[in-house]
């Protein structure tokens, strides 16, 4: 029995995880959270065998999220299921401690053989992300600027990138207008950019939207 806690802030795709691993040919059982904080909370109060992770809800990111969970249950597999591609977010996220990266597009049998080998102790990446990291590995090449970004300042960065406001990004993350300002300043300032137009270049350029 795999016991499985599905943290994502849509109730729609909680409920369509669940009827998929229902349909799993392993005996599992699972539990649901609708926010980062709900998402720890249960974590605290009983034993999963995996974590199915979303990156964007609002509040606590799942960035956040997977730091607070690797630090209170370092054996805990996160295994992260998001709509964000892997160029935005996967490499970034492996490092934070996560045991696997699937997009929302994979098939779902894909994401019945990502939970049973990280529930086993396992690494789950695709062959596409496999590929990546062997060639970020064969090539010593200087530091990316998005890479010097915070985990915060990285998730505001993409958003800026996407064309969303800092009205829109406030409310999404449950921040004042000011502290996002106070972000998107310092996130140009350590990019070497001028405006939110070279912003979104350099996020074409380099693949992360």
């Amino acid at each position: 029995m795999i016991k499985i806690l599905i943290a994502d802030d849509h109730a729609i795709v909680r409920k369509g995880l669940k009827q998929i691993l229902a349909d799993a040919p392993v005996a599992v059982l699972t539990d649901e959270a609708g926010s980062g904080q709900e998402a720890l909370k249960k974590v605290r109060e009983n034993d999963y065998n995996v974590v199915l992770l979303d990156i964007s809800m609002p509040g606590m990111s799942g960035v956040d999220v997977l730091k607070q969970l690797k630090s209170e249950k370092p054996k805990l597999p996160v295994l992260i299921l998001t709509m964000h591609p892997e160029e935005q977010y996967a490499v970034r996220i492996l490092k934070a401690g996560a045991s696997g990266y699937l997009t929302k597009e994979s098939a779902p049998d894909e994401l019945i053989s990502a939970i049973q080998k990280v529930s086993q102790g396992g690494k789950y990446i695709s062959p596409s992300l496999a590929e990546k990291l062997a060639s970020d590995l064969d090539h010593d090449i200087r530091q990316p600027l998005h890479e010097m970004l915070s985990d915060r300042e990285y998730q505001i960065m993409t958003m800026l990138a996407s064309g969303k406001s800092t009205k829109e990004i406030a409310q999404e993350l449950s921040l004042s207008m000011p502290t996002v300002s106070t972000y998107r300043s310092r996130i140009l300032q350590k990019m070497n950019l001028k405006n939110n137009a070279e912003l979104i270049n350099y996020a074409i350029k380099n693949n992360l939207l």
